[in-house]
């Protein structure tokens, strides 16, 4: 009886787009009634990397002043104490396969209905759609909160 149950984990990504903030918002809530711990995750990949070419863009990504603005994003939705109690991950990679890593064994994965790239009128981005068909927990779309 004496084992250590650890809190349900409430994975979210995390883009910087609308939607994204609505899913962090949305993954703070539910943590709190569930009693979870909240992972931000944000994913960085250079377009090109992976293609044949060789990429156009400058290699040096300045990771702790990625890590600091992501930081910054959270205190901007959260405000200051509910930033402080999301632990933050930036990681390099694929952005479906790091927020599927990163979901492993989680309570639930909560993605924004849209991020950064795609079409407007899409209902759905390619992340979104990805991780509903592969992740190993629930899932749950945010959609952006209309202005």
């Amino acid at each position: 009886m004496d084992r250590e149950i650890a809190a349900p984990r409430v994975v979210v990504g995390v883009d910087g787009s609308a939607s994204s903030y609505g899913a962090l918002r949305w993954a703070v809530r539910y943590a709190g009634l569930v009693g979870g711990v909240v992972e931000a995750v944000t994913v960085w990949e250079l377009p090109g990397l992976y293609g044949w070419s060789g990429p156009a863009v400058d290699m040096d990504v300045d990771q702790e002043e990625a890590r600091d603005r992501m930081r910054q994003e959270l205190t901007e939705v959260l405000g200051a104490q509910g930033a402080g109690s999301v632990t933050t991950h930036l990681v390099h990679g694929n952005t479906a396969d790091v927020l599927l890593r990163a979901a492993e064994g989680a309570e639930v994965l909560v993605v924004g209905g849209r991020g950064r790239g795609g079409f407007a009128r899409a209902l759905l981005g390619s992340v979104s759609t990805h991780v509903t068909q592969h992740a190993d927990c629930p899932v749950v779309i945010v959609r952006a909160e209309k202005p």
